[in-house]
């Protein structure tokens, strides 16, 4: 009985440490599969302020907290489910699938730099689409499902750079991975928006602090400062927004053109990085990454623009003769 019962807890004791192993294996991947979508997770913190702006102030978090929980539908409910199906039946179909996304995205941007440059002709162009949240009881639910949309392109890459960067095996290993980065990244960019969109109240506070003393002072300087402040710095993160739409959508087309375009395409780009990165080698990594950026940033104006008109002449007329019938 006492070997049995021994020989029973060196059992447990096994499989105690696979299943120790097998969760530090899953957080290691996730941290690294993590840090490889952070480029991603910039934009969609930059691009979501944008959405808030223009509203009460009451409104403000629970805006927030609609986008947060539809982006987190996205990632868990729609977006973990089809890319692990994806990535085990249909490979191939998963960067044409972005390439399409990417468009969207540029479309966004370049309809946000239209309004800036020529806001009659942008709002000629709006007036001849569906609205975008077909039951939309107001201009907030417009703007949320605007939002869950343009998150959903963003969610979208997130996942399948988490996908790519995850060694193949075990397709619940995947899952477990895939959730823990789509509800970490969510938390995280969202509670950054949510203290974002509340400086400003968070400034008005400090700025009534009533103490008399030194620190009193510094922290009602400091108020004072985040209300003066806050405009400013919303006016430059939505102008960073728009931008972040406009070279990750770039970014993702021109990733896809490398993979499927004249191998000229992708060697030119390279070789304009690094021709630019040999001019300052002690900055050499911000210089290609800014170069790729910039070239990005220009292919997603191009699109955006040719996007714009082929959705107001071809896709939106087309999309309301099939609701019509």
């Amino acid at each position: 009985m006492s070997v049995g019962l021994l020989g029973l807890l060196d059992d447990i004791a096994a499989i105690a440490k696979v299943a120790a192993a097998s969760l530090d294996d899953v957080a290691s991947q996730a941290a690294k599969a993590g840090t490889k979508a952070a480029g991603v997770v910039i934009d969609d913190a930059a691009v979501t302020p944008n959405y808030v702006i223009g509203f009460a102030a009451k409104r403000e978090l629970p805006i927030v907290g609609k986008i947060a929980v539809g982006s987190l539908r996205n990632k868990l409910l729609i977006l973990l489910p089809v890319a692990l199906l994806l990535g085990y039946f249909l490979p191939a179909a998963v960067t044409p699938l972005l390439m399409l996304g990417g468009a969207f995205l540029c479309y966004e941007g370049a309809e946000k730099v239209l309004e800036a440059v020529m806001p009659h002709q942008a709002h000629h162009h709006e007036a001849q689409l569906q609205p975008i949240a077909l039951n939309a009881r107001s201009v907030e639910d417009e703007k949320v499902a605007s939002a869950i949309k343009t998150d959903f392109i963003l969610s979208a890459e997130i996942m399948a750079i988490t996908l790519a960067a995850l060694p193949a095996g075990n397709i619940w290993t995947q899952a477990v991975v895939l959730a823990l980065v789509g509800f970490g990244i969510t938390v995280g960019v969202y509670g950054v928006v949510a203290l974002i969109v509340k400086a400003d109240d968070v400034g008005v506070a400090l700025a009534g602090y009533t103490s008399a003393s030194i620190i009193g002072g510094a922290i009602r300087l400091l108020g004072r400062a985040l209300v003066r402040g806050m405009p400013a710095f919303l006016a430059v993160l939505s102008t960073i927004g728009t931008a972040a739409m406009v070279w990750v959508g770039g970014g993702i087309i021109l990733h896809g053109i490398e993979q499927y375009g004249p191998p000229v395409i992708g060697r030119t780009v390279h070789a304009a990085t690094e021709a630019a990165a040999h001019l300052l080698p002690s900055v050499a990594g911000i210089i290609e990454w800014s170069v790729e950026a910039a070239i990005s940033g220009v292919l997603g104006l191009l699109v955006g623009a040719l996007a714009i008109p082929a959705v107001e002449y071809g896709l939106s007329p087309a999309w309301k003769r099939l609701r019509r019938s």
